[in-house]
């Protein structure tokens, strides 16, 4: 598949402008769209240092509320690359970010476990050199 890419993916949220006052507001993202279509919202966000967007998809029915936070079925399912970890990590903390962990050291670079308000669970991660 020649000239494909990742280019967003969906997180279902409690509310657009919740949505929109983490990421953008806390996490310091980009509002890239907020486009009305009638019934729902087309909202995307993207972090700092661009890459792949998120669409802000506002849970419509008691089936997607039950799935806020839970997307990743109890796993960290969304990596947050940095290239300064120790930056990163004490303004996230300073901003009320919630981490599950002190960082630690893998063999593919600084990681720390945090969840987002909605209860997603993200790694923030500085790769090593070369990696």
């Amino acid at each position: 598949m020649t000239g494909a890419r990742l280019a967003a993916v969906s997180l279902v949220v409690p509310g657009y402008a919740e949505g929109i006052a983490f990421y953008c507001g806390v996490m310091g993202f980009t509002l890239a769209a907020d486009i009305d279509q009638g019934h729902k919202r087309w909202v995307t966000v993207e972090p700092p240092g661009g890459g792949c967007r998120i669409v802000l998809a506002r849970a419509e029915n008691p089936d997607q509320q039950a799935v806020i936070g839970a997307q990743g079925g109890g796993r960290v399912w969304l990596f947050l690359e940095t290239d300064d970890f120790a930056r990163d990590h004490a303004r996230m903390r300073a901003a009320g970010v919630i981490f599950e962990e002190a960082p630690r050291h893998e063999p593919y670079g600084t990681v720390a476990v945090w969840r987002d308000p909605f209860g997603n669970r993200w790694d923030l991660i500085e790769p090593k050199s070369g990696g």
